[in-house]
């Protein structure tokens, strides 16, 4: 999945020679609810019992009740048919109880696993995944998987006891017959496995394509205002369509071989049980065989190849179980490229908010042949501001992913508190520092709940002072219920300068060492920016501060400006320095203001 699809050649080729072992990777998830487990097989083999019981009231009843005309013999063979029934009935209770409690345990599990680990694996790997193709495997999959370990593996096991116990006393009742049927197994078995791999390919492809789809309608439905903005609905209708189409073509092709799985298996097991009945119809006239044993072994015949009947649809169900499970695996199988080293680097408490880097090249792994960073040298000194500008596609951003750890440079080091970040634990790392990012996020959630995100400890009180800092509090009272009103998916309730300042609120509510302030004032008018611009100068005081910023009024008072081009700093300095040395800054501030000089001021 990541670096391209998961589902590689290799992969492909490997799952045609396989056939239910990534269930396998369910037993460690199975075996922490050993009690569930044991019910459930207890029940099972109880429900089985009673099941193959049946067979041998009915010869006794044949050969013995109606022969003799005894109706009391008959009354307690009813008698003891209705016990038998009701422990089947409390036995398949139970059974159902203990399975499906299990399976819903299980994929609770499994999903909490799988989200946890796709919190922990590094930003790289979101460069080439679609979230949607993420949530597909956590929820469609995942639901494959509950239906199998819930109920389709207990029903495979309910099926193999019964045709096993079946076939069993059917060698006890007549060995001569019983040989026609042991005779056909391997010719309906042999065929189902064969026909059970090719359905398990089917049904991986066929989920690869839903998660496409999910995946497109996710980020279509995530960009409904874009979307309709553009008038390009119809254009999304017709992907989503083609790609639902695709993905039913799949879907078909899956549902067309198991259909033949079933065809193959209940044609082969009831022609087997036809033979032997008639096989056996010749003993009964030679007086060989009485009329009830034949009867006590017709219903162990229809009880083996009903068993066997139903696990050819069984069959297919945990082969589709087991690719939505291998899916999943993958996603576990994922190894982060940014850990913790197996001993971090202390950082040096209290905090000093130093940042350096020394000599950094860096290339982004989708990119390998263009470099974003080359030979990167500077050094932030603590409660410093500086700021970083430059053209679009110079780096800027790059160096706040790189401070982040979001990745590693591919030369040189960078270093936070003379701690070299490479050994330093991530979350530690990140923890020294607060972000305002130019792309906003804000979550389906309250207002305080999105101003509180990096502190959910923080009272209520801390929360209205961050945001009476950005200047948010008077927007935030006037919503439906104030801090806790519901913002709407990615804040679309809001305007952009509403969750820029909610940004803000957050970043302050954090109160880092060191901010990262990236075009931090973007979305805001002029007043507001103004006003804004005053509560961040009061927050930046004592802290080290980055500004990343295209509007160079924003940067007018920074300790030093670093003017990036082409991954390289270019020049350095003041805006009055840089304005007067007419290079690249130069040029840039000719852009934005009528009068350099003056602005400098």
């Amino acid at each position: 999945m990541a670096r391209g699809r998961m589902a590689s050649d290799e992969r492909e080729q490997a799952a045609k020679r396989r056939s239910l072992k990534p269930l396998r990777r369910l037993l460690p998830y199975v075996g922490r609810y050993r009690g569930l487990a044991a019910g459930a097989a207890f029940f099972l083999v109880i429900a089985a019992i009673a099941t193959l019981t049946l067979p041998l009231a009915v010869r006794r009843m044949i050969d013995h009740g109606f022969s003799e005309s005894d109706s009391i013999f008959i009354a307690n063979y009813f008698s003891m048919l209705i016990v038998v029934a009701a422990v089947l009935a409390v036995a398949s209770a139970g059974r159902y109880f203990f399975v499906i409690t299990l399976g819903e345990r299980v994929v609770s599990d499994l999903r909490r696993d799988v989200f946890d680990h796709v919190t922990r694996l590094s930003p790289g790997f979101f460069d080439t995944v679609q979230s949607g193709e993420i949530v597909s495997r956590i929820s469609a999959d995942a639901t494959q998987v509950k239906s199998a370990v819930g109920a389709t593996i207990s029903q495979a096991l309910r099926n193999v006891i019964m045709g096993l116990g079946a076939v069993g006393m059917m060698v006890v009742t007549s060995p001569r017959l019983s040989l026609l049927v042991v005779a056909a197994i391997p010719v309906i078995v042999l065929p189902l496995v064969a026909f059970g791999r090719s359905v398990r390919r089917r049904s991986r492809f066929a989920q690869d394509t839903l998660a496409d789809a999910t995946a497109y309608a996710g980020e279509q439905i995530g960009a409904m205002r874009t979307l309709q903005a553009f008038t390009g609905e119809a254009t999304a209708r017709g992907k989503f369509s083609e790609a639902i189409e695709t993905a039913f073509a799949a879907a078909r092709s899956s549902i067309f071989a198991r259909s033949f799985l079933t065809f193959f298996a209940i044609f082969m097991t009831f022609s087997s049980v036809v033979a032997v009945l008639w096989f056996g119809s010749r003993d009964v006239l030679s007086g060989a065989m009485t009329p009830g044993t034949l009867g006590q072994f017709l219903l162990y015949s229809v009880l083996a190849a009903g068993a066997l009947g139903a696990l050819s649809e069984v069959w297919g169900e945990l082969s589709q179980a087991a690719g939505a499970a291998e899916r999943m695996s993958e996603l576990l199988a994922e190894k982060p490229v940014i850990t913790a080293p197996a001993n971090p680097a202390t950082l040096p408490e209290p905090a000093h908010g130093e940042v350096a880097f020394e000599d950094v090249s860096f290339a982004y792994p989708t990119r390998p042949d263009r470099s974003a960073l080359h030979g990167l040298n500077f050094r932030v000194r603590p409660g410093e501001t500086v700021a970083i500008v430059g053209p679009s596609g110079a780096g800027k951003t790059t160096i706040f992913s790189l401070l982040l750890r979001y990745y590693d440079p591919d030369t040189g080091t960078v270093r936070v508190d003379g701690v070299d970040a490479r050994q330093a634990d991530p979350l530690a790392l990140r923890a020294r520092m607060a972000i305002v990012p130019q792309d906003v996020t804000i979550f389906a959630a309250s207002a305080g709940d999105n101003i509180a995100f990096g502190r959910p400890d923080a009272t209520r009180a801390e929360i209205e002072a961050a945001a009476r800092a950005a200047l948010a509090h008077d927007f935030i009272s006037d919503l439906a219920e104030g801090y806790d009103t519901l913002v709407g998916e990615r804040g679309v309730t809001l305007s952009g300068g509403q969750r820029q300042r909610m940004a803000i609120a957050r970043a302050i509510l954090r109160d880092a060492p060191i901010l990262l302030l990236d075009e931090a004032t973007s979305a805001l008018d002029s007043q507001s920016e103004t006003l804004v611009q005053q509560a961040l100068e009061h927050l930046m005081k004592g802290r080290t501060t980055l500004v990343i910023a295209h509007r160079l009024s924003t940067v007018l008072k920074a300790d030093r400006i670093l003017v990036l081009d082409e991954g390289r700093i270019v020049e350095e300095g003041t805006h009055t320095e840089l304005v007067a040395a007419g290079g690249v800054y130069a040029n840039l501030a000719s852009l934005q203001f009528d009068a350099p000089g003056e602005a400098a001021e």
